[in-house]
């Protein structure tokens, strides 16, 4: 009798190969999506991202961030930070001082502030909430800070103070201090980010990813159907005459 045990053939593995690979990356773009999606509906209602609130001090004139490089490749002069994101920093003095948050080109901010004491945050990290900094000697107070014209986004006064930056390319440094430049700072700060683009591409990253991982299920299925052997040994009927 003809064998026709279902078979398996190279092609069949490779399909199922291929399949599987491309389910597994499908799946992680997949929770990638998830997880933008997740993050975009945490928004407030003005549509930004935001950190909890957390206490910064320091017995310095000025609190001043590590230089922060963006690299925009060019983005900023085609489109505008409405378009691409926007920076908010809420800063509420705890010390009932008048308080000043600002942000400028990171060689401007050392130019201002190289002759003051003041703290340089090099590291933050979250979970738990610990801040990296260290002092620079130099005079007590500093010249008050609104008066420079260094700043690509300030703002100051009494109570909570909130800063909206459209970002920009290069290198830059925050700064909080208080209004009059004297030592001594306490705030609680929340960083947040508003990302306009985050909404779209978190369903297109899910869309292609269903879609790929679509066509990864359909190569396994392909790959898994086994094929009956072919007879061997068999004689057709012989053919008919007239």
């Amino acid at each position: 009798m003809p064998d026709k045990t279902p078979r398996t053939s190279p092609r069949s593995i490779g399909l199922v190969i291929v399949g599987a690979i491309v389910a597994l990356i499908a799946t992680g773009f997949l929770v990638a999506g998830a997880a933008i999606l997740i993050a975009d509906s945490t928004k407030d209602d003005h549509g930004y991202l935001s950190t909890s609130k957390e206490r910064f001090a320091a017995r310095t004139a000025a609190i001043a961030t590590d230089n922060l490089d963006v690299d925009l490749d060019g983005l900023s002069n085609v489109v505008s930070s409405e378009h691409y994101g926007k920076v908010r920093l809420r800063v509420a003095p705890t010390n009932g001082k008048h308080v000043f948050v600002g942000i400028a080109r990171t060689r401007d901010v050392a130019a201002y502030l190289r002759p003051v004491a003041h703290t340089t945050v090099t590291d933050i990290n979250t979970h738990p909430f610990r801040v990296d900094q260290f002092d620079v000697r130099g005079r007590s107070h500093a010249a008050p800070p609104a008066h420079r014209h260094i700043w690509a986004a300030s703002a100051h006064g009494a109570g909570t103070q909130t800063l909206k930056w459209g970002v920009q390319d290069g290198s830059w440094s925050v700064v909080v201090m208080t209004e009059d430049g004297t030592p001594g700072i306490g705030a609680r700060v929340d960083a947040g980010a508003r990302l306009p683009f985050l909404t779209a591409l978190g369903w297109s990253t899910v869309g292609g990813a269903l879609l790929f991982l679509g066509g990864g299920i359909a190569l396994i299925v392909a790959g898994a159907r086994r094929r009956p052997r072919a007879p061997r040994g068999e004689v057709g009927p012989a053919p008919a005459t007239a």
